[in-house]
């Protein structure tokens, strides 16, 4: 539901309703009295206890180098975060301050913020505004100007304006550039950055930028409340200023999706390419090819686990399934992955970014080579070719350690090497960090080009907290020494299912480190990875026992106990106790 209040004279408004005619007003205009300051407040999106809201406010008067503006509500909305301006509510009544980088106001200026807010009952339009405590022009109307809405969009359902919010025509077009996160904000998600400010002591991290996961066809258009994909954009662009705003997109809807784990399972059939082409990734190549959001630089995750189970869990393994058996044989994650890659590849402001897995999935030797192979195979299917690949994203909504302090992969204790250990099993590497950049080689030896960078999820990797290690275990044998000294405190490197003791890893970075072009929580912390038992529900998902903290294991985790938290909900619903935990075993601590 979208609604707008907009500063016109009364006269005017009622001009306008009775000639059908939308009027402006015009700084100067003779004929009109002088009019200190418009304002249009615009609510974007709306569900049932809370919405979006966008602000625009126009000088008429003399240049200003910063500014306030205030209002009232009649009701119980209560602003959760903001963007754009630093918005303080007492009671009622809320200020907005300008930014430093937004304070100048010529005559004739506009400047623009947005907001979300919860709210109960009714959500009337604010009566009135001020600037610098100057009463700004309103009309005479109810909450909404009927048959001329002046905000950014007509509301299409689900909480999806089509309009652009704040900016209104095409945008700039972005410059391609080689890591796109640098210089540039990345956008804070309202609906995320709400549940985490919900919760005690998360305003701390509620405005750290998360991905937005579009994991079913309902997503693109909002679904259950939620906001669209277009919804994300518009916000992104009231966030965005003068300066350059990266979106963050989990495109993840392949069919047979996640063979390999059940609580993941998608919406689409393994045999329904057609439908994910058709009605999935190209319902949403249309909206990011559109003029108005050129000006931002689109991030895609594209198809988090998927292709590396065409390596892992395929044939005669131990930890082959059927249905992974399938997908190898059907050849539709090579095929989707590739169609989503030509796609999204052809729109200039967007950055590709495959999923790689993580160093406890393909750092064996068996697997890492295989799995960059079968990457640039899909990286080269339906049309697309390497230059549709920007880079690869590790970790993602996993738990592995970004770096390994107290021992290394070269180190040997009590005559034998680390590799030895029960913990390391073989694996060529120990953490995130050198797994990202060693795999980054490999890719570039495969064929993928030498500029590609790497993601690293780190949203749920800190493992801080009092269970973290201060310094190398025993050296007595290899297993006290590794399991001493290792941050990651999981039972076995394979559990991914809402880990027990984990924590926020390193907040989202550009640039941290060689070949890598971020640090980014892809992952909302506090989203859920799996129930804990089995719940019906309309949105695909299917209960895993990985999910459930009694479950003794298979041979994915060495038939080890799952480590899952209990009394966790569906798969991206908002876990409260997990959230809570990772914020309390943070590292770096909050």
């Amino acid at each position: 539901m979208s609604r707008s209040r907009t500063a016109m004279l009364a006269a005017l408004a009622l001009v306008a309703a009775a000639s059908g005619t939308a009027l402006a007003v015009v700084p100067g205009d003779p004929g009109i009295a002088a009019i200190p300051c418009t304002v249009a407040y615009t609510v974007q999106n709306q569900w049932d206890t809370g919405f979006t809201a966008n602000v625009t406010v126009t000088n008429n008067s003399a240049a200003k180098s910063s500014w306030a503006v205030k209002w009232a509500y009649g009701g119980n909305q209560k602003i959760t975060s903001g963007w754009n301006a630093k918005i303080t509510q007492s009671g009622t009544a809320v200020t907005a301050n300008n930014e430093t980088y937004n304070g100048t106001l010529p005559n004739g200026g506009s400047v623009s913020f947005g907001f979300q807010a919860s709210y109960s009952g009714t959500n009337a339009v604010p009566a009135s505004f001020t600037l610098d405590g100057v009463t700004c022009n309103v009309d005479s109307g109810g909450t909404t100007d009927p048959g001329t809405p002046t905000g950014s969009g007509t509301p299409t359902g689900s909480g999806t304006p089509t309009g652009s919010g704040t900016p209104t025509g095409p945008g700039t077009p972005s410059t391609r550039v080689d890591n796109p996160y640098a210089g540039a904000k990345v956008y804070v998600n309202p609906e995320w950055s709400a549940n985490a400010a919900a919760e005690p002591g998360g305003s701390r991290v509620s405005s750290q930028p998360t991905g937005v996961w579009l994991d079913r066809i309902a997503a693109i258009n909002g679904a259950g409340g939620h906001m669209g994909l277009r919804a994300h954009l518009d916000a992104a662009l009231a966030q965005k200023g003068s300066g350059e705003e990266v979106v963050q997109l989990v495109v993840y809807d392949l069919p047979g999706r996640d063979c390999s784990a059940l609580a993941s399972n998608g919406e689409l059939g393994p045999t329904e390419i057609d439908k994910y082409k058709t009605q999935f990734i190209d319902p949403i190549a249309a909206i990011l090819a559109d003029s108005k959001y050129a000006g931002l630089r689109i991030v895609t995750a594209v198809e988090i686990d998927s292709l590396p189970n065409l390596v892992t869990n395929t044939g005669s393994k131990a930890t082959a399934t059927p249905a992974c058996d399938t997908m190898k044989a059907n050849g539709n994650y090579v095929k989707g992955v590739g169609y989503a890659l030509k796609k999204l590849g052809a729109i200039p402001n967007v950055y590709n970014y495959v999923d790689a897995g993580h160093h406890g999935w393909l750092g064996w030797d068996d697997n890492f080579a295989p799995s960059a192979q079968i990457l640039y195979q899909a990286a080269t299917a339906e049309g697309a070719t390497v230059d549709d690949v920007h880079g690869f994203i590790t970790n993602t909504a996993n738990y592995s350690a970004l770096k390994e302090d107290n021992f290394t992969i070269n180190d040997n204790v009590a005559g034998k090497s680390v590799r030895e250990s029960k913990w390391v099993d073989w694996n060529r590497y120990v953490d995130e960090l050198s797994y990202a950049q060693g795999f980054r080689n490999q890719l570039v030896t495969t064929g993928f080009r030498s500029n590609i960078g790497m993601l690293i999820d780190t949203s749920r990797n800190g493992w801080g907290g009092t269970a973290r290690p201060t310094g190398p275990g025993a050296t007595t044998t290899v297993d006290t020494y590794v399991n001493g000294g290792r941050y990651d405190r999981r039972i076995h490197v394979g559990n991914w299912c809402n880990q027990s003791g984990a924590g926020l890893g390193e907040r989202p970075k550009a640039a941290p480190a060689a070949g890598i072009d971020a640090y980014v929580w892809m992952k909302p912390p506090g989203e859920s990875d799996g129930a804990s038992s089995a719940v019906a529900n309309d949105e695909g998902k299917g209960f895993d026992r990985m999910c459930d903290p009694t479950y003794t294991g298979n041979p994915r985790n060495g038939n080890s106990m799952s480590g899952a938290l209990p009394n966790a909900p569906l798969s991206g619903h908002w876990f409260s106790a997990q959230f809570q935990q990772l914020m309390q075993n943070a590292y770096p601590p909050l």
